[in-house]
């Protein structure tokens, strides 16, 4: 049965109503949600979380500025904010296969930073913000994914519906199905993260875009490890250049010691790479094995993996921040500073402007319009003067690696020092992330070494580890336009780089029994990083939401 006919057999859904209804628990949506019972404690608020409890899907490095949660919670430290490890220094890296070249500190440009910053785990504040958010008034529903974007007759945003639940492989309701229910708001804010399911669908529907560059993504891959404490270094916080990638892709990899005798480390993979042959998650694994890396996990043991697609494009990406109805905020927006390889402070930040132009709406009575004072604020906000400074970063990087860390260098070391705010030209990029790979057969092979168990391992291993898990028996979320194309297409120019762009082992070629191949989608495995979304060659994978509560349970990442 068809979303449809299932709605017609089974309908009508329940609908609850609300002021404003915010889907997604990230850092940007609990800042909207929070900010927006700081100023009108009446208004009811509804957040809806696809993870199994707020932070279960939350991934980042990370590293945060503490500017918008000093703004959002100006006693947050009172009030036991888990930001417990200042940085203690900064090492910035550029790596050679064998050596590591450690950039004086006069010469690090100011986008590497990280004084007055924390090293964090970025789940564990959104644990945090969601019991203020609670403790506010702020009703959270965990476990339920909104699956579609309702409209008025008029074409404004009216709220969502979650996902039916109980419907089996085949598309028929079995036992324990349970019809999706409809959230209605007077507005709807959308806060899914890089490559939003539902803010992917506003974008094209209400053109926001138009007249932008395309957006840009990467995969960040992470791991977190517990290390012997005569090697932790709480605080200290390393970014690397160079090694392993080649000078055509954009990337680079961080390591940072927590509290606790923790390290998390991972490497970012610019998604507009060129080689079919490149695998994201093996030249992590690869990069771990640098003399300058190994150091710090040698003796540990890796207790958490991940990924997650990181939105890169930057300000000359962003789409208009609303339409009818609703707004778009943090990554699903697209705040996120490459440059400085932060994004959880422009979440908070977006998040708590957008709540205070709703809060002043629905204050003066009005539902479903363009809420034209939050982009107004944002123009107005430190965090564009910030992104309007790092506009060129990631297109600098097209150019190759060393001119893309040259210019980085004269724009966020030179040009501060000369007293010049923001560059006096700017890049623009013409050619979507997918639209870059080449043919398999233009460019040589890449040969990954076998993983040791130690220091590098496999993709099924590191999956087990992100606690990943979904209900077998329900439609596959990895969705195919035309089922022929992996084969016909993917396989046949591009030597299915499906299967090596996926963190997660979800794709695979397997014979079809009658002497060829056909892709096998092992849906079970994936970790929601969206990368297979957006790097498909032919942008025939769509990623769509399975039931809520499924996908991975992230521990301390």
């Amino acid at each position: 049965m068809t979303p449809a006919e299932i709605l017609a057999q089974y309908g009508p859904r329940e609908a609850m109503e609300y002021d404003v209804v915010v889907v997604g628990a990230g850092p940007a949506g609990l800042a909207t949600a929070i900010r927006l019972k700081q100023i009108a404690p009446d208004l009811s608020v509804v957040v809806l979380e696809k993870g199994s409890e707020p932070g279960a899907h939350i991934i980042s490095g990370a590293v945060m500025d503490p500017r918008a949660m000093n703004e959002l919670f100006p006693d947050w430290k009172a009030l036991g904010a888990p930001l417990l490890q200042p940085v203690t220094g900064d090492d910035l890296l550029v790596l050679t296969a064998t050596q590591a070249r450690r950039t004086p500190d006069a010469l690090v440009p100011d986008c590497f930073h990280n004084e007055g910053n924390y090293v964090i785990s970025l789940g564990a504040v959104v644990k945090w913000l969601a019991g203020q958010a609670e403790a506010l008034g702020v009703e959270i529903f965990p476990g339920f994914a909104a699956a579609e974007v309702l409209y008025t007759d008029d074409g404004a945003v009216r709220g969502v519906a979650t996902g039916n639940l109980g419907i089996g492989k085949d598309g028929q309701p079995h036992e324990g199905f349970q019809l999706g229910m409809e959230l209605l708001g007077k507005y709807t804010v959308f806060a899914e993260g890089a490559r939003g399911h539902l803010g992917k669908q506003l974008i094209a529907r209400y053109q926001l875009d138009a007249g932008r560059d395309p957006q840009s993504y990467a995969i960040g891959l992470k791991e977190l490890w517990e290390i012997p404490p005569a090697q932790a270094k709480p605080g200290l916080v390393v970014h690397t250049a160079g090694w392993p990638m080649d000078d055509q892709t954009y990337g680079g990899g961080f390591l940072y010691h927590l509290e606790g005798n923790r390290v998390t480390l991972g490497l970012v993979v610019g998604l507009d790479y060129q080689n079919p042959w490149l695998s994201p998650f093996e030249e992590m694994q690869r990069w771990k094995t640098h003399p300058a890396i190994r150091a710090h996990i040698e003796g540990g043991k890796r207790i958490g993996y991940g990924a997650r697609a990181i939105v890169a494009g930057g300000i000359l990406s962003l789409p208009r921040l609303v339409f009818p109805g609703g707004a778009l905020v943090g990554c699903d927006a697209g705040t996120l500073n490459a440059a400085r390889i932060k994004g959880s402070h422009a979440a908070l930040k977006t998040g708590m402007l957008a709540a205070e132009a709703l809060a002043a709406a629905l204050q003066a009575g009005r539902a479903g319009d363009e809420l034209a004072a939050y982009p107004e604020a944002f123009e107005k906000s430190w965090l564009h003067a910030e992104l309007q400074h790092s506009r060129n970063f990631k297109q600098w990087f097209k150019q190759g690696q060393w001119v893309g860390m040259a210019m980085t260098g004269i724009e966020q070391w030179l040009l501060p020092k000369l007293g010049i705010k923001s560059p006096p030209w700017t890049l623009h990029r013409q050619q979507p992330d997918h639209g870059r790979m080449h043919a398999a057969g233009q460019v040589a092979p890449i040969r990954y070494p076998k993983p040791d168990g130690v220091i590098t391992f496999d993709r099924l291993s590191s999956v087990f580890i992100s606690n990943t898990n979904h209900e077998e028996n329900q439609p596959a979320h990895l969705t195919l336009k035309d089922a022929a194309v992996p084969v016909a297409v993917n396989l046949w120019r591009y030597a299915g780089p499906e299967s090596r762009y996926c963190p997660a082992g979800v794709y695979e070629f397997v014979p079809d029994g009658g002497g060829g191949e056909k892709l096998q989608i092992n849906a079970q495995n994936c970790v929601h990083c969206k990368t297979c979304d957006i790097k498909d060659p032919t942008q025939n994978i769509v990623w769509v939401t399975p039931e809520g509560g499924g996908g991975p349970n992230y521990a301390g990442m």
